[in-house]
């Protein structure tokens, strides 16, 4: 199937249903929600695929954690559960959608889950719903990838500087951790860049020692690069040419090695605090 114009293999589908629907979830509360519910705290950490399916990344940290299963959410009572999921909007985990928004897919016996208006996502609710519940929540924030609108004679001039561009456009990761820095990196034939979560650090290396400072948006190779206000690098892109550009959006498993057109690009990533500089790869 494909998702966000992507080919999805089974294999990683059948990852993105383990991801959105584990058979153990984590659910954050206070101690005070625990005692009152009754529930056992745990304080194992999500793996890196659920960090992102649940966006913990900036949770209280006098938050606790709850692991459960199925089995055992379900044999809360009905005002527990409740309880628990509104607690989870609350705290800003994420992946708790509305009911409204999905009753026309699941039906309305998904109001009976938690307190009628919110619910979470389980593989029993995914069971016969996962071809179309998976492309909403994965294209959610996103725009389809336009690496099939490159013509061949840009891929071909961008091969010279680019040689890996091709080869990475319009895929997802196995996974989560890889992201922009390792994909422009990987896109200019760094080995292995491509699968790592690509920390600053080396980014900011790779970039003093193959690329020299200013660009032009309309050719091969130029790296696009955001920074905060205090000079830390927070995103960056590369020019494909011809008004193309490649890029992943984030380090989620969600977030695929993107194609769009460079000013569609270039708005989408204004941000307040950012600001934009250019850098051209060595040839």
């Amino acid at each position: 199937m494909r998702v966000l114009g992507i080919e999805v293999s089974p294999e990683l589908f059948n990852s993105w249903i383990d991801w959105l629907a584990p058979d153990r979830q984590p659910f954050y509360v206070t101690s005070k929600q625990a005692a009152a519910w009754s529930l056992p705290l745990d304080p194992a950490k999500p793996d890196k695929q659920l960090r992102d399916t649940y966006q913990t990344y900036n949770l209280d940290s006098r938050l606790k954690s709850v692991w459960l299963d199925e089995a055992t959410f379900m044999a809360l009572p009905r005002k527990t559960r409740a309880e628990l999921v509104r607690a989870q909007v609350t705290h800003e985990r994420s992946e708790v959608p509305t009911v409204r928004a999905w009753r026309e897919v699941l039906g309305p016996e998904i109001a009976q889950q938690a307190d009628g208006h919110r619910f979470v996502w389980w593989k029993s609710v995914l069971r016969d719903f996962a071809r179309e519940v998976l492309p909403r929540v994965v294209g959610e924030d996103l725009g389809p990838s336009r690496h099939r609108e490159v013509p061949k004679a840009v891929w071909s001039d961008a091969a010279q500087v680019l040689p890996v561009a091709r080869e990475l456009a319009g895929t997802f990761p196995n996974g989560s951790g890889p992201n922009c820095f390792g994909t422009v990196m990987a896109a200019a034939g760094v080995e292995g860049a491509a699968e790592e979560w690509m920390q600053r650090e080396p980014f900011e290396e790779w970039l003093d020692q193959h690329t020299t400072r200013g660009g032009r948006d309309d050719v091969p190779g130029t790296v696009q690069v955001w920074r905060d206000n205090n000079h830390a690098v927070q995103h960056a892109a590369v020019t494909l040419g011809a008004g193309w550009t490649l890029h992943k959006p984030n380090q989620s498993w969600m977030g695929p090695r993107e194609v769009r057109p460079t000013p569609q690009l270039l708005t989408h990533s204004r941000t307040p605090g950012r600001h934009l500089t250019r850098h051209t790869i060595k040839t």
